[in-house]
């Protein structure tokens, strides 16, 4: 009996000490759980502040670009994080007996939150596209539009406001049946380009002192060169033709005409009326009575207003054609182009400085590099026009009745190139 009784008495202790030792184990695996779980709350926050700060950042637009500096401090600061919590892992590892598992767990999680190199690298692709985004847009706000010249003159009926484009359009149309051949003096057997010159010269000089309109001027010197063309003429009655080319643009431009008797003084008395009379229905025989053709003077009048001009560059420009009206060379451009270029060389003078804006080039039909030969002539031109003996042009816009335009600086910088 007594023997038996120790053997149950041995054997309740061993099972007592044994669920003891149990209920130990087990209250040691709860606290070293609750100590992992307590040292994991930390990692989790940092990991979770980390992914919403990354993206706060892929989802605002509108943050800081990244910039070379700005990612070398990133990248100094997650190396900071990085040894912080290398340096919490060893503490933990050192505290309890669970710290590998603890170890390898974090360093997935970590390694999950560590940036891409390359993202740093997919932003410059995006940041070139915003800049030349920005690029077009500037172009588009720096491109110059073009104005609407005739919207102040819409309620005057003289203006034609409504169908000036059509009128224009036609003039462009036919104004080479206006224009001669740069070359037509070579069948001249008297007379040369030096003696048309001299001519045009004289006949500037007569129509400021008749106190002419433009029109008259520039219509004269082209029935001057349309029948030479046609023509043949001794040097000798080359005046005669000059002037009653002048007596047939004043018919047509003019409201109160000079009689024969004052053409026929002013020239000395060279001529009879007879022989005026002759030539005169030689001529417009010879041009088949077509005097209405569109001249320099027709186009420079829509130039200029599409330049904005005030009376400086007017009276500029004016000077400029006028002195190219003299040479023979400037017969090869066509006169659209003629009073384009005397435009743009004026404002080059007046400003100082290259100037063609997009409305000019719109109304013009003409480019500025279109225009760099005819303006360089007209620069070239203008320079001389105070020397030599066919000062006729300079002399006359010398005058304060011409607000002294010839004495304006000419381009010269438009000759360098």
């Amino acid at each position: 009996m007594k023997d038996s009784e120790k053997c149950s008495n041995s054997n309740a202790i061993e099972s007592d000490v044994s669920q003891g030792l149990e209920a130990r184990k087990v209250g040691q695996n709860r606290r070293a759980l609750g100590v992992i779980n307590h040292n994991m709350i930390p990692n989790k926050r940092a990991v979770s502040e980390r992914n919403e700060v990354c993206e706060k950042k892929q989802g605002d637009p509108v943050h800081r670009p990244i910039t070379r500096r700005f990612a070398a401090k990133i990248a100094s600061t997650q190396k900071l994080k990085a040894a912080e919590g290398t340096t919490k892992r060893s503490n933990l590892t050192s505290s309890n007996g669970f710290g590998d598992c603890i170890f390898v767990d974090d360093e997935h999680k970590l390694a999950e939150d560590q940036p891409v190199p390359m993202a740093l690298e997919k932003t410059e692709p995006m940041r070139n596209e915003s800049d030349e985004m920005d690029e077009v847009e500037m172009e588009d706000m720096m491109d110059e539009p073009v104005m609407d010249i005739d919207i102040s003159d819409a309620n005057d009926p003289l203006a034609v406001s409504e169908y000036i484009d059509d009128l224009y359009a036609y003039y462009r149309k036919v104004e080479s049946t206006g224009c001669v051949s740069p070359n037509y003096m070579a069948d001249q057997f008297d007379i040369n380009e030096r003696m048309r010159a001299i001519l045009i010269d004289w006949l500037v000089e007569v129509h400021d002192k008749f106190d002419l309109v433009h029109e008259t001027l520039f219509l004269t010197v082209n029935l001057i060169d349309r029948f030479l063309e046609k023509q043949s003429v001794v040097r000798k009655k080359l005046q005669l033709v000059g002037l009653v080319a002048m007596l047939l643009a004043c018919k047509y431009e003019e409201v109160s005409v000079p009689v024969v008797g004052d053409l026929i003084l002013i020239s000395d008395r060279a001529y009879s009326r007879k022989e005026v009379l002759e030539m005169e229905k030689l001529m417009v025989n010879t041009l088949k009575f077509n005097i209405s053709v569109p001249t320099a003077y027709v186009f420079i009048r829509r130039f200029l207003k599409a330049a904005q001009a005030d009376r400086k560059l007017e009276l500029l420009a004016f000077f400029l054609v006028e002195l190219s009206l003299v040479e023979y060379a400037m017969l090869k451009f066509p006169p659209s182009q003629l009073a384009a270029a005397a435009v743009y060389t004026a404002q080059c003078a007046t400003n100082g400085f290259k100037q063609w804006s997009k409305t000019c080039e719109w109304h013009t039909n003409y480019s500025e590099d279109q225009l760099l030969e005819c303006s360089s002539l007209m620069v070239d031109f203008h320079k001389k026009a105070g020397t030599g003996k066919l000062t006729g042009a300079h002399r006359k816009y010398c005058t304060s009745k011409f607000i002294f335009t010839a004495k304006c600086e000419p381009a010269s910088f438009l000759l360098e190139n």
